[in-house]
C-alpha cells in the first residue's frame, strides 16, 4: 500500500462518512471536515432545516456498506430498518368508498428498506470515532482550495452560538473527497481548476413534511399494531400533478411529504388561516385527515419549511490526482426513485474498487508514483460513473410522473404485469422490470436504461405481432376467397383463365 497518505473528506453525512471509513480501512490518515456541529448532537440543525426524511435503502447502498470492512455496520443498520414490499395506492371509488391497492415492487418478494438517516449517520460516525487514524473537525467551513498545491482553507467557528467569532486555518492533503451535498463547496472550488460542464435545474415542485403519529396503545389489545396503516409499504396518494407519500419509521410513525407545484404552494400559503388545507387534502388525498388531524395538518404546513427540489449533473467528477466529488455534490437528484443516498454510497464502493485496482498494478512496479496512479484511477472513475449518474438523475425525474399518475394507468400496469410474468415464469430470458434492476441489483444505471428500452421495444413488437396476426390471417383468407371468385368468373366468361390471357395478348 505504500506510505500512508492524508485523505481529507469534506462532509460528514452518510456518503462522506462511508468514504472516510473506506479510506481509513486502507491505512491512510483521514480528516473529516463538517460545516455543522456533530451530527449526533440532537441540537444540530440540518442543512435543510428539517429533522428527517426517512430514506429508502436498497441493494446498492447495502452492497457498499457490505464492502466497508465492518460487518457490525450492516447488522446494526439492517436491525433498524422496515422492509417495504411495494407501493400502497390510496384513493376513493366512484361510490365514495376509500380503497387501498398494493403494487408489489418485485415479483420475487424482494423489498426496499425504510431507514432513519440520522441513525445510519450516527452509526457510521461512532465506528469512525473508534479508529485511531481518523480525526473529526466540526464547525469547519471550506472557504478555499488550491488543488494544484493540495492546500485548503477553513473558517472555524469555535463556539457556534457566537456567530461573529471565527478564525481561518490551512490544511494540507494528498487527496480530497468532496461529499458536501448539492451546494458543494468542493465542487465550487474545483470549477476554478477544471473545465466542468455543469447543469443545475430546480424542478417546478416543492415539498413539505408531515407526520402520521403512532397508534395510541390500547390496554384491551396489547397485540394491536402501533402503525395506523401498513408498515410494509410506501404509501402514495397520487394526484396526477402532485402527490402525498408516507414512509414508515420503527417507532410506529410515518414521515409524510407533500410534493406539489410551486403555484399550488403559493395558493395554499395565501390562506394565512390554513383553513383551506384540510379540504384540499380531503379532495385530493382521501383518508389522510383520518390519519393526521386537520389541526396538525395546518400546523405542520405552517411550521415546516417549503423546500425546492434540485437536479444537478456535472462532468468531470475529479481534478487530477487531488480531488473528487461524490454523492449529491456530483449528482444531486430528486427523491422519486429512492436512489439518492444509494447512488452516493455506491459511488464510494466504485471509487475505491478502481483505486484498489490501480494500487495492485502499482505493486508490480517498485518505482510507481502513487499520485500519478491515483490520477489515472480518478479519470477512470469519471469515465465510468458520469453516464450512470446522468442516467439515474433522469430516471428519478421520470419516476415522479410514474408515482403521481402512471400508477393508475392501465398501460403501466399491463407492462408491469407482462415483465413480471416473464421474469417469474421464464427466468432464463433474464427479463426484469426497470425498478427491479435499479433497486435490487448492482447493474450500472446506464445499462439498466439500455436494457429497459430494449425490453420495451420487444414488448411493443410482440404486442403488435399478437394484434397483427389475426388481421394478417384474415387478409390471407379474404385474398384467397377473392382469387377463387375471380377464377370462377373468368372461367364462366372465357372458358379458362388461359383463354382470357391469350385474348388479352392478341389485343
Amino acid at each position: 500500500m505504500g506510505k500512508p497518505q492524508k485523505i481529507v473528506v469534506i462532509g460528514a453525512g452518510p456518503v462522506g462518512s462511508l468514504a472516510a471509513l473506506y479510506a481509513a480501512n486502507r491505512g491512510d490518515n483521514v480528516e473529516i471536515y463538517e460545516l455543522r456541529s456533530d451530527l449526533r448532537d440532537p441540537s444540530t440543525t440540518p442543512l435543510n432545516f428539517t429533522k428527517s426524511i426517512n430514506l429508502a435503502l436498497s441493494e446498492r447502498g447495502i452492497n457498499a456498506m457490505r464492502h466497508a470492512g465492518q460487518p457490525k455496520l450492516i447488522e446494526h443498520v439492517m436491525g433498524a430498518t422496515i422492509p417495504m414490499r411495494g407501493r400502497m395506492i390510496h384513493g376513493r371509488r366512484a361510490n365514495g368508498d376509500l380503497y387501498e391497492e398494493s403494487q408489489e415492487y418485485d415479483v420475487h418478494g424482494r423489498a426496499i428498506l425504510a431507514v432513519d438517516r440520522g441513525r445510519l449517520n450516527e452509526r457510521l460516525l461512532d465506528i469512525l470515532e473508534e479508529m485511531p487514524n481518523v480525526t473529526f473537525f466540526f464547525n469547519h467551513k471550506l472557504t478555499g482550495a488550491d488543488f494544484r498545491n493540495n492546500k485548503a482553507w477553513f473558517e472555524v467557528r469555535d463556539d457556534p452560538a457566537k456567530k461573529q467569532e471565527t478564525r481561518e486555518i490551512e490544511a494540507r492533503f494528498d487527496f480530497m473527497i468532496g461529499a458536501d451535498g448539492a451546494h458543494s463547496a468542493v465542487r465550487y472550488h474545483m470549477m476554478k481548476y477544471t473545465r466542468m460542464d455543469y447543469q443545475q435545474v430546480y424542478i417546478d415542485t416543492m415539498w413539505c413534511e408531515f407526520q402520521i403519529q403512532p397508534r395510541t396503545p390500547s390496554s384491551d389489545d396489547i397485540t394491536e399494531s402501533k402503525f395506523l396503516i401498513s408498515p410494509n409499504h410506501l404509501h402514495i396518494w397520487p394526484g396526477k400533478e402532485f402527490m402525498f407519500i408516507a414512509i414508515p419509521s420503527d417507532d410506529g410513525s410515518f414521515t409524510c411529504t407533500l410534493f406539489a407545484p410551486a403555484s399550488l404552494y403559493e395558493e395554499l400559503e395565501s390562506d394565512t388561516t390554513g383553513v383551506s388545507i384540510p379540504p384540499f387534502f380531503d379532495k385530493h388525498f382521501p383518508g389522510v385527515t383520518e390519519l393526521i388531524p386537520p389541526s396538525e395538518l395546518i400546523a405542520s404546513f405552517r411550521r415546516n419549511p417549503h423546500l425546492p427540489l434540485i437536479s444537478i449533473k456535472c462532468k468531470p467528477h475529479h481534478f487530477g490526482s487531488s480531488a473528487i466529488i461524490l454523492g449529491d455534490a456530483a449528482h444531486a437528484m430528486v427523491p422519486f426513485y429512492g436512489q439518492g443516498m444509494n447512488a452516493g454510497l455506491e459511488d464510494v464502493r466504485i471509487l475505491f474498487d478502481i483505486l484498489d485496482k490501480h494500487s495492485r498494478m502499482d505493486e508490480l512496479s517498485p518505482d510507481a508514483d502513487r499520485s500519478a496512479s491515483r490520477a489515472h484511477a480518478l479519470a477512470e472513475y469519471t469515465a465510468v460513473r458520469v453516464p450512470d449518474a446522468h442516467a439515474i438523475n433522469d430516471l428519478a425525474l421520470q419516476n415522479y410522473v410514474e408515482m403521481r399518475a402512471s400508477v393508475l394507468s392501465p398501460v403501466y400496469r399491463l407492462r408491469k404485469f407482462l415483465e413480471e410474468a416473464l421474469s417469474k415464469y421464464l427466468p432464463s430470458l433474464g427479463w426484469q422490470t426497470k425498478y427491479a434492476r435499479v433497486s435490487f441489483g448492482n447493474e450500472r444505471y446506464s445499462e439498466v436504461v439500455a436494457r429497459s428500452e430494449h425490453q420495451g421495444k420487444m414488448l411493443v413488437r410482440g404486442f403488435v405481432g399478437l394484434l397483427g396476426a389475426p388481421i394478417l390471417a384474415g387478409g390471407i383468407v379474404l385474398f384467397w376467397r377473392y382469387r377463387r371468385v375471380m377464377d370462377v368468373g373468368l372461367r364462366a366468361a372465357f372458358g379458362s383463365v388461359d383463354s382470357f390471357v391469350e385474348l388479352m395478348m392478341m389485343n
